[in-house]
């Protein structure tokens, strides 16, 4: 089975098996609070899946918040870690991607848009799916302020997204690991810097 993770913004964990079909899937929409239930999460949809043959963790980079990203991102790796099995880095925007093309039948170029906060939004544009059956980019994530939205799409049907599908993140991972390809680095696409910064020296005074 695969698992993934995200908290790109909720919290979501999904297994499934290496047809892609569904084993288990836990979640909540709830954009905060990622470090109190992703262990619960996890736990939940393990026990739903008899998840005893794990084989790949597929984790979620964003776009997403510095603080809630991360924890999902670790969570990953912890539970790789302990299992002695490879992480799988995929741009969570592609599950959501996924979701539009095989869900709901998306056709044509569209922009998956998901909340940056501070007013911002980060997009991404997909126009349907490459010979790998990926997703298939055509402009890469980008954070755009809210009210310049959609004059920077000019004219891309915009999906609005709130909750991520971690089936569709496990799938995107399983498909991409056997064309034997590469989605992301191991770096998170946080977008901008946290504000937690480290302090400057402190001034010299002279005498």
């Amino acid at each position: 089975m695969i698992l993934a993770v995200d908290t790109s913004l909720g919290s979501a964990v999904a297994l499934i098996d290496p047809d892609g079909v569904r084993r288990a899937e836990a979640g909540t929409s709830d954009a905060l609070g990622h470090a109190e239930v992703i262990g619960d999460l996890l736990v939940e949809a393990l026990a739903a899946s008899g998840g005893d043959d794990v084989s790949h963790v597929v984790a979620g980079m964003g776009p997403g918040p510095f603080t809630g990203l991360r924890i999902g991102i670790a969570a990953a790796r912890a539970f790789a870690l302990g299992r002695g099995i490879p992480v799988l880095p995929v741009p969570s925007h592609h599950a959501a991607a996924l979701t539009a093309i095989e869900t709901d039948a998306v056709t044509g170029p569209f922009a998956i848009v998901t909340d940056a906060r501070r007013r911002e939004v980060a997009i991404t544009v997909f126009d349907g799916v490459d010979a790998d059956e990926l997703p298939r980019v055509l402009v890469d994530t980008v954070l755009v302020p809210v009210v310049d939205a959609d004059a920077h799409l000019d004219g891309v049907r915009r999906i609005d997204v709130a909750a991520l599908s971690a089936v569709d993140l496990a799938r995107v991972g399983a498909r991409a690991h056997a064309a034997g390809r590469e989605l992301a680095g191991s770096e998170p696409l946080y977008l901008r810097q946290p504000d937690v910064k480290q302090p400057a020296a402190p001034k010299r005074v002279g005498l």
